[in-house]
């Protein structure tokens, strides 16, 4: 998009099927992680997480969903996934929540420009609700 003005964003809903990160057929481990990894930056925004934060309210929160997310708690519940309790934490550094990634590679700071619309939390009237991270 060297030209910005000769590309338009259409106002119109023309699709509406779900489209994301693919894993290789059978790697089912990887499926498991990678969606939890969407999940986990989708709650992290929701409760406030973010890059520029992350590592304070991983020493400081004394909410218990912060504390899981961030592996600052005595809950090891993605063990199971075979992750450490640092996981999401590493990734929300790495890459920030879902809205800052949102805001990055598509929204108001890149070339884009998107409007966030149902793209945002669902409890700012859009349609991003996550699991919860247990």
């Amino acid at each position: 998009m060297s030209n910005q003005k000769d590309h338009v964003i259409l106002p119109d809903l023309i699709t509406k099927e779900p489209l994301g990160p693919l894993v290789r057929r059978g790697d089912d481990d990887g499926f498991t992680i990678v969606k939890w990894v969407i999940y986990g930056t989708f709650e992290a925004e929701e409760y406030g997480v973010t890059q520029a934060n992350v590592d304070q309210l991983k020493a400081t929160s004394t909410d218990p969903v912060v504390q899981r997310l961030l592996g600052s708690g005595s809950e090891d519940s993605v063990k199971v996934l075979g992750l450490d309790k640092d996981w999401l934490a590493r990734v929300i550094k790495a890459t920030g929540n879902y809205g800052e990634s949102f805001e990055r590679n598509l929204g108001s700071k890149s070339a884009v420009n998107l409007p966030r619309g149902r793209n945002k939390q669902w409890n700012q009237g859009g349609l991003i609700y996550a699991y919860p991270a247990r």
